[in-house]
């Protein structure tokens, strides 16, 4: 059971979220929710350092693991764009093994409905072919810390 953190502990000046010491603040935490699986999905990225969040994408029909695979794309194509070299956190280890080899390896059957999905999933999969991954993505310890700070909060 994760420890009680204070919002944030006193010495910790480098975020306004109660983050475990041992997490970089300078980073970005991502996340997915899927209502149903497969079902409406989105997905966002929020900076551990303001709580701001940085990019919202969905709702769309899909699946949980799609949505934290295109998350961390999302996360690793705006840090490019932008100049910016931070930590990515995921708590989805099925989306680390995706993007490291650079395959979204879902089972989503192809629709009508599904479509455009398909589309942005192979965007995603074609930047990740022409960009080497410079950007540490680690696994969020949700058992140690937590939910992850990206979490949509829809657990029930």
């Amino acid at each position: 059971m994760p420890k009680e953190l204070q919002n944030p502990p006193s010495w910790r000046n480098d975020t306004v979220l109660p983050l475990p010491p041992e997490v970089s603040a300078d980073a970005w935490a991502v996340d997915a929710a899927c209502s149903g699986n497969p079902g409406m999905m989105e997905y966002q990225g929020i900076d551990l350092a303001t709580g701001a969040q940085v990019f919202h994408f969905g709702p769309i029909f899909g699946t949980n693991n799609i949505g934290e695979f295109l998350a961390i794309v999302h996360a690793l194509a705006l840090m490019e764009q932008q100049g910016i070299h931070k930590t990515i956190y995921t708590d989805s280890y099925n989306a680390i093994v995706w993007v490291t080899k650079r395959k979204c390896k879902t089972t989503l059957e192809r629709s009508e409905r599904t479509q455009k999905l398909h589309e942005i999933i192979l965007r995603a999969e074609k930047w990740l072919y022409s960009h080497p991954i410079q950007i540490p993505i680690i696994k969020w310890d949700t058992t140690r810390w937590g939910e992850i700070p990206a979490d949509f909060g829809r657990k029930k």
